[in-house]
């Protein structure tokens, strides 16, 4: 087993997802964040990692990451999405572990399959691997040996950004695609696409969905 941690940002449940108000209600939504996040630590749980740390301070998600096993931390847990990773980076480098995989909880397709492939293709360190969105704008799982290789800087269009960003830092980037992992749900063509898709495996989030009629 390597000493890869998964670092995993939750934001509060209530009001996630608001992007898909269209089609889902508030309770609804809430209901969607906590079942993506159960599926993506299913996977983690599931793959060859040292351990999972979880940054939140919701307490039904930070229950929900205990069952798995995870650890939870709450240190910049409302900076967003980037300030969260940022700070796991900083208590995994705090502890001398080797690498940090940031993986967030909303691409319930992924598979511990997916991460293993993943970490088995990391360069030796200092080394820096992407799996990146079904678009090629987000960065949907990244690999950083040490965690703090290089800063990390998420939003919609952070793919090409951060492959740049490697290769200002003499990191020659290693580009991992996976299905799983690439289809993230923010909008209501991502819920459209998850649905449509082959599963890769039995998801509680694909149940879910259809419970709601859709």
């Amino acid at each position: 087993m390597s000493d890869i941690w998964a670092a995993l940002p939750v934001k509060e449940f209530a009001g996630a997802k608001q992007r898909l108000a269209s089609l889902l209600t508030a309770m609804q939504r809430e209901a969607l964040a906590a079942t993506m996040l159960e599926d993506v630590l299913t996977a983690l749980s599931g793959a060859a990692l040292a351990g999972i740390l979880v940054n939140t301070v919701d307490p039904r998600a930070a229950a929900l990451a205990e069952r798995y096993g995870a650890r939870v931390v709450a240190e910049d847990a409302r900076s967003g999405h980037t300030g969260a990773v940022a700070g796991m980076a900083r208590v995994l480098a705090r502890e001398g572990r080797a690498g940090m995989l940031a993986i967030p909880g909303d691409i319930p397709r992924v598979t511990a399959a997916e991460i293993d492939a993943v970490l088995a293709a990391r360069p030796p360190a200092p080394s820096f691997t992407i799996s990146p969105a079904h678009d090629e704008m987000g960065s949907n799982a990244v690999l950083c040996c040490p965690p703090e290789v290089m800063a990390l800087r998420f939003g919609d269009n952070s793919y090409f950004p951060h492959l740049d960003a490697a290769r200002r830092h003499g990191v020659d980037p290693m580009i991992v695609p996976q299905p799983g992992i690439a289809l993230d749900i923010d909008h209501p063509q991502d819920l459209r696409a998850f649905l449509s898709a082959t599963p890769v495996r039995p998801t509680r989030t694909f149940t879910l969905l259809r419970e709601f009629g859709l």
